[in-house]
């Protein structure tokens, strides 16, 4: 997962679980200052960004407070776009348009990463700058994304799910913390979109789609 686990309430430590829950996590929520800043230093035009969220989940309120805060030091409004279901993602990419929004960025929820086709496409056809939190996103047309190694958090997650079940009990098994962070760019969405990266980003690149 990408929020803090001890904040929401799954564990008690990372370092010492305690229950019956232990795992990965790949800091989606330190990330979420960076992502906005990224994401203006691409579209800088852009007076207002959105922030898509799930209202319903436990994260959402600590990820607002850190794109808040972000949006405050960048000097730019934050629309706080909520959804929970497809036909709702369709209505907040609509409110881009009535509300002259520049960008949005994508929370990475588990609804948002269940639907990143049909949310990239809707970036593509309301053409509005994307930056998510799963490098997949830019892969099927989204302008942007800086993650954690998913990845590596799946390898975590599947060597404990192995050392569980030969007896290792979750509460001593330590949550791990996955430490590497990729930017990946498409630049066939940056030239539809009339986009002109800044070296910034370019140099800063993990992978770019052309």
């Amino acid at each position: 997962m990408g929020a803090d686990p001890v904040e929401v309430g799954l564990v008690s430590n990372l370092n010492h679980p305690g229950g019956n829950v232990t795992g990965a996590t790949f800091l989606a929520q330190p990330l979420v200052a960076k992502r906005l800043e990224m994401l203006h230093d691409a579209v800088p035009g852009a007076a207002s960004i959105a922030y898509l969220v799930n209202p319903g989940s436990p994260a959402t309120q600590v990820v607002l407070r850190e794109a808040e805060n972000a949006a405050r030091r960048l000097g730019v409004r934050l629309a706080v776009l909520n959804a929970m279901t497809s036909s709702e993602v369709d209505a907040a990419f609509v409110a881009l348009d009535t509300q002259g929004i520049g960008a949005i960025c994508i929370d990475t929820d588990a609804f948002f990463t269940a639907h990143i086709p049909e949310i990239a496409a809707l970036a593509t056809r309301h053409r509005v700058p994307a930056l998510f939190g799963f490098p997949n996103a830019v892969e099927v047309g989204g302008l942007m994304s800086y993650s954690a190694d998913i990845n590596e958090a799946y390898y975590v997650a599947g060597s404990y799910a192995g050392r569980i079940l030969k007896g290792e009990k979750p509460a001593d098994l330590p949550v791990q913390q996955v430490t590497k962070i990729e930017l990946t760019i498409n630049m066939n969405t940056a030239k539809a979109l009339g986009i002109t990266f800044p070296q910034g980003i370019l140099v800063r690149a993990d992978r770019v789609i052309e």
